[in-house]
């Protein structure tokens, strides 16, 4: 059988998850075009079945809210499929440039390292709210991880000089090395610290 390359290019042969709770939620089936056209959009948590690059190809198009001000879900963020889809091809050879690895065995520890394991929900008891450490569901896990990437990555290349490319890319690298520049790990463990102290 064919073995089958990521944008023609890379092969997923060899990568595999660590994280025995992300397991089943990182789907690293291989597309040559990663593009269902929203097969899965209707069905809840079905997304897990989508191949991870495609989820950040559509997490690039529309980068979520920031803090319920929808900033970046609005305006420029307009859901262009075809320039995300070359704005990731171009970020992992980047990424293949700088490092010398398949980058999307890059790209899988990176969402791994920056995947939080616990975060804060607020409980209301008898009017006094308090705050309470909970674990992250798995697949939540990866959507965090994937929406705190883009947003860095957005942020830096944001009326600023520094090309979209190359900020997802340095965003995508200091989460493979644990870099506490990356705003996805910095994110990760504020909010295990803060679930931390409010045990």
């Amino acid at each position: 059988m064919e073995d089958i390359k990521v944008f023609n290019r890379w092969s997923v042969n060899g990568i595999t998850v660590q994280d025995l709770g992300l397991k089943r939620y990182i789907n690293l089936e291989p597309r040559i075009i990663p593009k269902t056209g929203a097969r899965y959009a209707g069905a809840r948590f079905h997304k897990s079945k989508t191949f991870i690059v495609e989820r950040l190809i559509n997490k690039v198009m529309i980068p979520g809210h920031k803090g319920k001000k929808h900033f970046i879900s609005s305006g420029k963020s307009t859901g262009k499929a075809q320039k995300a889809y070359f704005l990731v091809e171009e970020t992992f050879k980047v990424i293949e440039n700088r490092t010398k690895q398949n980058p999307i065995a890059v790209f899988v520890k990176a969402l791994e390292n920056a995947s939080p394991r616990e975060e804060i929900i607020t409980i209301v008891y008898g009017g006094a709210r308090y705050p309470k450490a909970v674990e992250c569901a798995p697949q939540r896990r990866v959507d965090i991880a994937l929406r705190y990437m883009v947003q860095g990555a957005f942020a830096k290349a944001f009326n600023s000089k520094k090309e979209a490319v190359n900020a997802l890319a340095d965003e995508i690298i200091a989460a493979n090395q644990l870099s506490n520049s990356s705003n996805a790990i910095k994110k990760k463990l504020d909010a295990e610290r803060q679930a931390d102290s409010s045990r």
